[in-house]
């Protein structure tokens, strides 16, 4: 999975970085790449745990605590 790095700069800066290095935008991307799948695998099996094949909001919720 490759998220546009764009988002991630921008958040950067946002966030008060004057400047930020393409390995920055890089290094932050794969990072929250890795959370996402994180998140996304946990809810995955919460939706099965409860019997179910569809992954809902509140699978999303409990993954993230």
């Amino acid at each position: 999975m490759k998220l546009p790095l764009a988002p991630f700069e921008r958040i950067l800066k946002e966030q008060g970085a004057e400047r930020v290095t393409a390995e920055a935008v890089e290094e932050l991307r794969k990072e929250v790449e890795n959370y996402a799948v994180a998140v996304a695998e946990f809810s995955i099996a919460m939706s099965h745990h409860a019997g179910r094949k569809t992954v809902n909001k509140a699978d999303i919720r409990i993954s993230v605590r």
